[in-house]
């Protein structure tokens, strides 16, 4: 090859490679369209009124409170027996027959379910007050086998006044009777009288009556069972 025709193909090959690398390249001008786009037909921005609103959505861990619906259990439940055996209940509801019983209107220790309310008492109480009331109970029984032959709970009200009287005292409020088997005696009197007393059909009776029912004496607790003075 001649010098010149060597330098002439050098010069001519940028000219002739620019077409070919040119397919690829990226326009260098952007093509218009033949009409322009009108103001009116152009998207308006919106304005704070039109514009949607974003709702802030509460924050929560998926978490939903059950709905409970409010019951009184007086009137879906009774109060049942669990602590005492069959033969102290015997016992406690004769007793409670003994000392306060339906009277002007009201009920007695039966229909106030006062036995049973003592039931549940004693099985939340402290070991000594449980073991008082057992053999209490157990004494009581004992002797009305002993004087009569028959358990307590057969016993009619003259038989009950004979085992009961001599062992009611007269005392204080928080100073009940030492000796043990008057302390039992005159602590289940107070303990019934304050069950019936404080019971839901104690309430309505009173009500029924147009009374307030009131409570138990303020110093001294009272040797008969009179509902009349707390009426």
């Amino acid at each position: 090859m001649r010098r010149r025709d060597f330098v002439k193909a050098i010069v001519t090959v940028p000219v002739t490679a620019m077409p070919i690398f040119g397919q690829n390249a990226p326009p260098t001008t952007i093509e218009k369209t033949s009409e322009p786009q009108s103001a009116s037909s152009a998207a308006a921005p919106p304005t704070p009124e039109t514009a949607p609103k974003q709702v802030e959505q509460p924050r929560s861990f998926g978490f939903q409170s059950p709905a409970i619906p409010a019951t009184i259990p007086d009137e879906i439940a009774t109060t049942e027996q669990h602590y005492f055996r069959a033969e102290h209940m015997a016992t406690l509801r004769k007793l409670g027959d003994i000392l306060l019983p339906p009277m002007n209107g009201y009920p007695g220790s039966t229909q106030a379910c006062a036995p049973e309310f003592i039931d549940f008492l004693i099985s939340v109480s402290p070991v000594e007050r449980q073991t008082m009331y057992r053999s209490g109970l157990d004494r009581l029984n004992a002797e009305s086998h002993k004087q009569f032959s028959i358990p307590f709970a057969q016993v009619n009200a003259e038989q009950a006044d004979a085992l009961l009287r001599p062992w009611l005292r007269t005392w204080m409020v928080d100073h009940p009777p030492t000796e043990p088997f008057a302390h039992f005696v005159n602590v289940a009197h107070e303990d019934i009288r304050t069950a019936t007393m404080n019971s839901q059909a104690w309430s309505i009776a009173a009500t029924s009556a147009g009374e307030r029912a009131p409570g138990i004496g303020w110093y001294w607790s009272p040797i008969d069972p009179d509902i009349q003075m707390y009426v």
